[in-house]
């Protein structure tokens, strides 16, 4: 696997203290003698699958999924090429280790556990210092990810323990988008923590003051984007984890200045949207004939009703949208939504507020969404209500971690007799019913968004526009083991999802060329795109 020769200058434990050379008992013989590595490793020269092999050994022993977590985590900051080859070759049994469910135990256990080696902290006592700090990073950043913690996961409030979800995100871009490691850049905006365990924890590594907001906030993002935009004028930005209040305002209000878009908002958009054009060959009927309801009109559920109304793309398309909030379902006369939401209210169904089940057996949906982060609203009887008037009910379980989930795969199978076309956001082994197995798919962003930006950047995209992301979801589906057989998962697996990255990044890159946003030649896009992706192969190293 030493497929490339690389000069280097460092020596000794300078390269055993960097991860991106770091090759620990793999390097040869002649390596040691050249750099300096003699004395400092044990005999043995090992093989790349022997690495493997101990390092599962030692993964397996782990008795948590925490445990498991930390360890990986561990070898990450160690030896980033035999992360890479270990998780690709487990993806099914690592990734939930490696972000959800599993990063979210790691959000809320940031500062007990704090090893961290990587990771860019933007304090806000620290506003007025934020250009040299951007002079301390390196010039090759093509993907940063950003968040202020406020929103991690359905938990909430994780203050500075939301590192995890960068730096988990960025690995996935790897993983499945072949970024280079060395190219990306996890971003904290530590604006405070309102989070009152976080607060009066003597171990908190976070900024110990409530969140800051407002023009306060405004002013501080703003400094951290022109920073970021003047060091890394041609790199990706992707927001994450924002709350309900800064999430949508922040992209609108950046997307147009530079390579950027919010994964909760359009990335889950994006896959939903794929995960319904997958479920909607199976039962073989158009989107504009459906009755489609959002339990939860946050920044995902607006982001998924938005996505598909541009997708319809009719003068009535929302009239298919139903969204429920904390006070039922979205009416004009409903407190507390904005404008945003507010073109999805309903005046047909009376002025009294109208709960979850209520709305739907009034509404008679075709389709179920949860993003509202309540674990099992979802309940047997609003199900088997649903299914009086739909053969075949397509819902969709998406809030995470696993106990958030609006309902369990399994119920939902029983409670429609085998009927349901599911997919969750996170993984569930298949269910069970009548003597038959049905596959679950994960309605998982990591089918999206590193497609999303490899596509991006191959083709120097000013912009990330809708329409990218609609023909990205479009080919995404394409990949449903639906098409052929109905009874399949409404996604490829987890495994197919590298290829699958590349399938949605020459979408976007094509359509990024018709929106006008990218730059150069369309020619030969599909090579590109391949040549870009990185591989977590060993190079042979010499001395420089």
């Amino acid at each position: 696997m030493h497929d490339k020769i690389v000069s280097i200058r460092e020596r000794g434990s300078q390269i055993l203290g960097n991860p991106l050379l770091n090759k620990g008992t793999a390097f040869t013989t002649a390596e040691r003698d050249a750099l300096g590595l003699n004395g400092l490793l044990p005999s043995h020269v090992s093989s790349i699958d022997e690495q493997i092999k101990r390092s599962y050994i030692n993964f397996q022993s782990k008795q948590t999924p925490l445990g498991k977590y930390s360890y990986l985590t561990a070898l990450l900051n160690r030896n980033e090429l035999l992360f890479y080859q270990l998780v690709s070759r487990h993806i099914p049994e690592m990734l939930p280790v490696i972000y959800t469910p599993t990063v979210g135990e790691g959000a809320t256990n940031y500062s007990q556990m704090y090893s961290q080696r990587r990771g860019f902290y933007v304090s806000y006592p620290l506003r007025d210092k934020i250009e040299q700090m951007f002079d301390q990073l390196p010039d090759d950043v093509d993907v940063a990810v950003v968040t202020d913690g406020e929103r991690i996961l359905g938990l909430g409030d994780q203050g500075i323990g939301g590192m995890t979800i960068p730096i988990g995100k960025l690995a996935l871009y790897t993983l499945f988008g072949g970024i280079h490691p060395g190219r990306v850049l996890p971003v904290l905006l530590d604006v405070g923590t309102n989070n009152p365990d976080l607060l009066n924890n003597d171990l908190y590594l976070g900024w110990r003051h409530p969140r800051m907001k407002g023009a306060e906030y405004s002013e501080f993002v703003d400094r951290f984007v022109r920073a970021f935009k003047k060091r890394f004028p041609k790199a990706l930005l992707q927001w994450e984890d924002f709350g309900k209040y800064n999430a949508r305002p922040l992209l609108d209000r950046y997307r147009k200045e530079l390579l950027s878009f919010n994964d909760d908002i359009q990335g889950t958009a994006a896959v939903v949207h794929a995960a319904l054009l997958s479920a909607l060959h199976v039962v073989r009927q158009p989107l504009d004939a459906q009755r489609i309801m959002s339990m939860g009109a946050g920044s995902a559920g607006l982001g998924i009703a938005e996505t598909i109304v541009r997708a319809i793309g009719t003068p009535d398309a929302h009239k298919h949208i139903f969204l429920i909030d904390r006070n039922g379902l979205v009416r004009p006369e409903s407190p507390n939504i904005d404008d945003a939401v507010r073109m999805f209210a309903k005046s047909a169904y009376g002025k009294d507020p109208i709960p979850l089940k209520e709305a739907v057996a009034k509404v008679k949906p075709t389709v179920l969404i949860g993003v509202c982060a309540q674990g099992g609203v979802f309940t047997q009887e609003i199900i088997e209500e649903m299914h009086k008037h739909v053969a075949r009910p397509i819902i969709f379980p998406l809030s995470n971690p696993t106990s958030k989930s609006e309902a369990v795969p399994q119920d939902l199978i029983t409670w429609t007799k085998g009927t349901a076309l599911i997919a969750t956001g996170s993984p569930f082994p298949p269910a069970e019913y009548g003597g038959n197995k049905y596959p679950i798919a994960q309605c998982n962003n990591v089918f999206i968004f590193p497609g999303v930006g490899l596509g991006s950047l191959v083709v120097g995209a000013t912009q990330v526009t809708d329409g990218m992301f609609l023909d990205g979801a479009k080919a995404l589906a394409t990949l449903s083991p639906a098409i052929s057989n109905p009874t399949a998962s409404l996604f490829p697996s987890i495994e197919f999802a590298r290829k699958a990255s590349q399938v949605v990044a020459l979408a976007v890159a094509k359509r990024a060329f018709k929106d006008g946003v990218a730059h150069g030649s369309d020619a030969n896009l599909e090579a590109r795109i391949a040549q870009r992706m990185w591989e977590p192969t060993y190079p042979t190293y010499v001395a420089g």
